[in-house]
C-alpha cells in the first residue's frame, strides 16, 4: 500500500471557511426578506465559525511541540472570536433572535473584511441544508 498524502491543512481549511463565510454574507445582503435560504446562510456562517475554532488547536500544536508557548497563546487569542461568535450565532438562530443574529453577522463582517473572494468563484452554494445540520447538532 502506498503512502497517503494529506493535501489539506488547518490553515487551508480555515481560509476556505473564511471565503465561504464572506460569500454567504454577500448572499445574505442580497436577500429581500427572511426565508429558508436566510436560515441556511446564517446556519452556514455559524457552523463555519465553529469549524474555524476547531482548526486553531491543530494549527498551534506544532508551535507547542517546539516550546513556542507565547506564539501559540497569542494565535489562540487572535482567533478566539470565531468560536464565541459561532456559538452566539447558533444560539440566536435557535432562539429566533434575528436582531442578535444581524449584530453578530455585522461583527463577523468586520473581522473578515480583509478576505477577498472573486465574484466568479467555484464554491457554489455550500450553505444549502446548513440549518438542518445546525438543528441536528443540538
Amino acid at each position: 500500500m502506498g503512502r497517503l498524502i494529506k493535501t489539506s491543512s488547518p490553515g487551508k481549511d480555515r481560509q476556505l471557511f473564511e471565503k465561504g463565510i464572506v460569500l454567504a454574507i454577500r448572499e445574505l445582503f442580497k436577500q429581500p426578506g427572511m426565508d429558508s435560504n436566510t436560515n441556511d446562510l446564517l446556519a452556514y456562517i455559524a457552523l463555519s465559525l465553529l469549524a474555524i475554532n476547531e482548526t486553531i488547536d491543530q494549527s498551534v500544536a506544532a508551535w507547542e511541540k517546539r516550546g513556542y508557548w507565547v506564539k501559540a497563546d497569542r494565535y489562540r487569542m487572535e482567533w478566539r472570536w470565531a468560536g464565541l461568535q459561532g456559538e452566539a450565532l447558533k444560539r440566536a438562530l435557535i432562539q429566533e433572535d434575528w436582531a442578535g443574529a444581524v449584530n453578530i453577522v455585522g461583527q463577523v463582517t468586520q473581522k473578515l473584511s480583509s478576505v477577498k473572494v472573486a465574484t466568479k468563484n467555484r464554491m457554489g452554494t455550500p450553505w444549502v441544508g446548513s440549518y438542518k445540520r445546525l438543528v441536528h447538532l443540538n
